[in-house]
């Protein structure tokens, strides 16, 4: 039987011939995955298959502790357990081959079937994942025979002056695994480099000429408050969210919208058909299902686009439509009412926020826009198809996990100063915030300190219903402390409940409520 010294030692090989196997096997999926241009490697994929399997409370809490890192995260998880499956094969191949190649064939079919979800499936965008599979059952295949000999052999040799030298057999080893390693750094860095398109993609997005202006900050919707987040916000500080772990880039060129279903007329729109429909403009505050209440996850910016209900008048909607289904380049499927997309509201197809063309991040080159109506319905990034149906006739991305099937945007309002927990100086102190109730508008806002009567907020312009106000009120702050909240009232009438409701199903409720400190 062989002693713990040597299980220990055929246990490194083998976990080094794994290792070395796995990087073999990485590097050429994404050598592979940048010379075709694909948009996402199978390492990739496999994260975006994760997100789709995860329960929606799962991927809810994720969002709420790592905000936009979630996806970095994931994909370094993916790839930590890439290496440490691909070690475990390589300690089971140094006892049996056989053993060791399942894994890396388990490795092939688990990747196959991650594209297969993820992209297109045309028959090219399997061969990163069969050809990295093939790579690392090779070098694991190649190199057992070497990890057997460097793991029997001791550890240092004698010649024939009696003089002691490292082992031949594990020298080798070390050397053809470190080159082994190393070439695949280099051809994985390869592939990462041919794989950005994104360049392709920002060349074309700055040589844009749109026919479209920054729309000029509207007079009185900033009311010049200190803390208070900026009436419009700029694309750089626009909230994200979405699951796509690689942003889709598309050039404007290739872009195509499909719309069908329940019409009477099929169309496909290229992006220079879509502009020539004519751009208009619109202030449109943007918010995620997922916002806590008194959260940032809200945004506001002018979009410029096409009416979505234009489009849909020319494809002619039948009877008996009530949804429209729109799906991502990147797979992504929501489900909108189709009233939202056919009444008088200023749901677009737009190709630009603020006077410049979309970010990729933020959707480009087109994007769904739809006021009123909370993101995870509606505001499709990268769109290419959209289908005319009904609700009962399909589930969508968020419905799968939980999530109503209809998002209307719930009436808020939110404390930017003071801060929570701020330590204030006793005198008057300047309250403000924000507050938003799209395509219905705000008509008051009321702050209560420490349980005590409302006091009514100045407001600041509201030049549509559709995009959130600023708010301000005076408060005369006394030593201790204190809790301060805030209500908004819609112009419908209604007032914000103080129920606390957490965002699943269909949004949060409740008020949003500060301590502060006061010294005298």
């Amino acid at each position: 039987m062989r002693d713990h010294r040597e299980v220990r030692t055929s246990r490194w090989y083998g976990g080094a011939l794994g290792l070395i196997a796995g990087s073999s096997a990485l590097a050429t999926a994404e050598l592979t995955t940048g010379i075709l241009h694909q948009r996402a490697s199978p390492l990739v994929a496999v994260a975006e298959q994760v997100i789709q399997l995860t329960p929606g409370p799962i991927v809810e809490t994720s969002i709420s502790l790592v905000g936009s890192y979630d996806k970095p995260i994931l994909v370094a998880a993916c790839l930590i357990g890439l290496f440490a499956v691909s070690a475990l094969a390589g300690m089971l191949a140094i006892r049996r081959l056989a053993w060791g190649q399942a894994v890396f064939f388990g490795f092939g079919l688990l990747a196959a079937w991650s594209v297969k979800e993820s992209l297109t499936a045309s028959p090219s965008a399997y061969l990163p994942a069969v050809l990295g599979a093939v790579a690392g059952l090779a070098v694991l295949t190649v190199l057992v025979p070497r990890a057997r000999a460097a793991a029997e052999s001791p550890a240092q040799d004698t010649d024939l002056q009696g003089r002691s030298q490292p082992n031949e057999a594990r020298r080798r080893f070390l050397v053809v695994g470190t080159t082994v390693v190393a070439t695949a750094l280099v051809t994985g860095g390869l592939g990462r480099f041919l794989a950005q398109g994104r360049q392709a993609v920002e060349a074309a997005r700055r040589s844009l000429k749109l026919p479209v202006r920054s729309m000029p900050t509207p007079a009185g919707t900033q009311l010049e408050v200190d803390g208070v987040a900026s009436w419009v916000t700029r694309q750089k500080d626009f909230y994200r969210i979405d699951t796509a772990l690689v942003v889709p880039q598309i050039l404007p060129e290739d872009w195509r919208l499909r719309v069908h279903g329940m019409v009477d007329r099929e169309l496909e729109l290229t992006y220079d058909q879509l502009q020539e429909r004519g751009l208009m403009q619109a202030w449109v505050t943007l918010c995620c299902v997922s916002n806590e209440v008194g959260g940032g996850l809200i945004s506001n910016a002018s979009w410029s686009g096409v009416r979505i209900a234009d489009i849909l008048a020319e494809a002619g909607v039948q009877d008996g439509a009530d949804a429209v289904r729109s799906t991502s380049e990147d797979g992504w499927t929501c489900g909108t009412p189709l009233p939202a997309l056919t009444d008088d509201r200023n749901a677009m197809l737009a190709v630009a926020m603020n006077g410049e063309p979309l970010t990729v991040e933020h959707g480009f080159p087109v994007r769904m826009v739809v006021p009123g109506l909370y993101g995870y319905v509606s505001a499709t990034k990268w769109v290419v198809d959209l289908e005319v149906t009904r609700f009962d006739a399909f589930t969508a991305f968020w419905t799968d996990r939980g999530w109503s099937e209809q998002g209307p945007v719930k009436t808020q309002s939110r404390i930017d100063v003071p801060r929570a927990g701020a330590d204030l100086a006793a005198g008057e102190v300047v309250l403000g915030g924000v507050a938003w109730a799209q395509h219905t508008g705000i008509a008051e806002v009321e702050v209560s300190v420490d349980g005590g009567p409302w006091q009514q907020a100045t407001l600041g312009r509201d030049p549509s219903i559709d995009s959130w106000v600023q708010w301000k009120v005076s408060w005369q702050a006394k030593s201790g402390s204190h809790d301060i909240s805030v209500r908004a009232t819609d112009r419908s009438g209604y007032t914000q409940t103080s129920r606390e409701v957490d965002p699943v199903p269909d949004g949060a409720t409740g008020w949003h409520t500060i301590a502060v400190e006061v010294s005298a």
